[in-house]
């Protein structure tokens, strides 16, 4: 559960940042419209569609039943209702479909109240009840019509959360509704060909999502190095990234490329999983399928291997003079990820070089120009949650919002802040209203966020791949946590007592171990 710091991901979690509450930012009420989308997401909220109810679309039409009462509206937004009320808002009717931007937040907050086979299934019995009052009454002849209504429902559900149609039982309760509106479709087929298209692609999708995630089980655990046995450091020849690649900017743009590849696996239903499985923790009781976060997992494990990647490369080092080099090599690449706007990243660059076997060596850092490094601590500053970065987050979504090249439209945000974000409004705003509503308000404002992660995460890398670059990146051993204490007090002894007791304490494990 996220208390009030934030502990930057490494295996002894050594560095750990105070935060105040959250920001005015996160709070409720924010009218402003949604950022420009992908071509994914655009089929899922429309090119011109906000977070406002639009004209025509707000409210169910005549046919709509009681529960619609239920809706409440300010200033024409949904703001409250009853579960009930919202689900039967989901629903077409003949003369009413809902808002694009309300599908995708209620399918995406949905599953915070029950899973969505559940939900599926009382859509497709709202639907069979107006399928019924339609083939008893005047309006018969525009069952068809419905019918089309409900397929467009379910096309938008499946490219927004495809995920959710691994389950057996969503599938296949998917399939019936599908019989269910095909029955009137015996003249042209239209209706059976737009579920045939539908369902064509959702295999394909769930297909690829299957191939991905067999190839990232293969590469989910990092190669760890032991590293050095007490006086048996590697010669200063053996190959580090220096050797590799010796250009800034070219390694900052090759761990874009893999950020940018490992955050596109990332679906919104994965980052609201998150507070599913944080309140089935609160509750000491487990809830939702754990397996759909894997995508986070092999995120935040990424960000743990770049941090013990630079402390490895850094205390490896044998000479001093060649410590120092690495150490503003590294500088530089976090300087060039700020400017590209890869923020997660240069994080990682960060923490790798405040781990403590790398912050301790004083001589080493004595030699270092140290000006860049302050300039980047000073965006990541924690002090007023992070105000700094956030300034410099909204600076680079602003520069994407109106990029002219592909380069201008990269924005890859800290994710455990991001996801620290979505936690603490989730956590600060309940989900029910005193008179029992589902509080709306509060999942129109988690939706934006997400939407907001997910349009970054569909930017198409404009650089080009260096497959050697990248293989040293992910596949160079890793010291230990223990190998790097090791590197580092053979490089730059024990300067206090309390130093020298944790070496005397590692030397006396070691030779029990030998």
């Amino acid at each position: 559960m996220w208390s009030n710091s934030v502990a930057y991901p490494g295996p002894a979690q050594l560095r750990t940042y105070k935060t105040s509450s959250p920001t005015a930012q996160f709070m409720m009420g924010s009218q402003e419209a949604m950022p420009q989308t992908s071509v994914v997401f655009s089929s899922i909220l429309g090119p011109n569609c906000n977070r406002q109810v639009q004209p025509g679309m707000g409210e169910r039409g005549g046919g709509a039943s009681s529960g619609s009462k239920d809706l409440i509206f300010q200033d024409g937004r949904l703001t409250s209702g009853s579960l009930e009320a919202l689900m039967e808002h989901l629903v077409p009717t003949v003369d009413y479909y809902p808002d694009r931007t309300y599908i995708f937040t209620f399918l995406l907050s949905s599953r915070v109240f029950m899973p969505p086979h559940d939900l599926l299934a009382r859509v497709g019995q709202i639907c069979l009840e107006q399928r019924q009052q339609l083939e008893a009454g005047p309006e018969k002849a525009k069952l068809k019509s419905f019918s089309t209504k409900i397929v467009q429902l379910l096309k938008e559900w499946t490219e927004a959360f495809p995920y959710d149609f691994q389950d057996e039982k969503v599938m296949a309760e998917l399939k019936a509704i599908a019989h269910r509106v095909t029955q009137c479709d015996e003249e042209n087929g239209t209706v059976k060909k737009a579920i045939a298209q539908m369902i064509q692609s959702l295999l394909l999708s769930l297909a690829a999502r299957s191939q991905l995630q067999e190839l990232r089980e293969k590469l989910r655990s990092p190669v760890v190095d032991k590293g050095p046995v007490l006086k048996a450091k590697p010669p200063a020849a053996q190959k580090d990234i220096l050797g590799v690649c010796s250009d800034p900017l070219v390694l900052a743009q090759q761990l874009t490329h893999i950020e940018l590849e490992r955050v596109n696996s990332i679906r919104p239903e994965d980052l609201m999983q998150i507070i599913s499985h944080m309140d089935s923790l609160d509750n000491h009781r487990c809830r939702g399928d754990m397996t759909k976060t894997f995508s986070l997992e092999a995120y935040d494990n990424w960000f743990n291997c770049l941090s013990m990647l630079v402390a490895t490369e850094v205390c490896r080092v044998v000479k001093k003079k060649h410590r120092t080099r690495m150490l503003e090599f590294f500088i530089d690449v976090a300087r060039e990820c700020f400017n590209i706007g890869n923020f997660n990243s240069m994080m990682a660059i960060i923490s790798g070089m405040n781990l403590s076997p790398v912050a301790r060596l004083k001589k080493t850092w004595s030699k270092v120009k140290t000006a860049k490094f302050d300039v980047l601590e000073h965006h990541m500053d924690p002090s007023s949650n992070f105000c700094n970065y956030r300034t410099a987050l909204q600076g680079a979504t602003q520069r994407s919002q109106t990029a002219n090249s592909s380069r201008e439209k990269i924005v890859i945000p800290v994710f455990n802040l991001f996801v620290k974000d979505i936690y603490f409004l989730h956590k600060i705003h309940t989900n029910h209203l005193p008179n029992g509503h589902i509080n709306f308000k509060k999942f129109w404002e988690i939706s934006r966020q997400i939407h907001e992660f997910m349009t970054w995460t569909q930017v198409e890398c404009p650089f080009e791949k260096d497959k050697k670059i990248q293989s040293y990146v992910l596949t160079a051993p890793i010291y230990s946590e223990e190998a790097l204490f090791i590197a580092s007090f053979e490089s730059e002894g024990p300067e206090n007592h309390m130093e020298k007791d944790s070496w005397k304490a590692l030397r006396t494990t070691l030779l029990n171990r030998a």
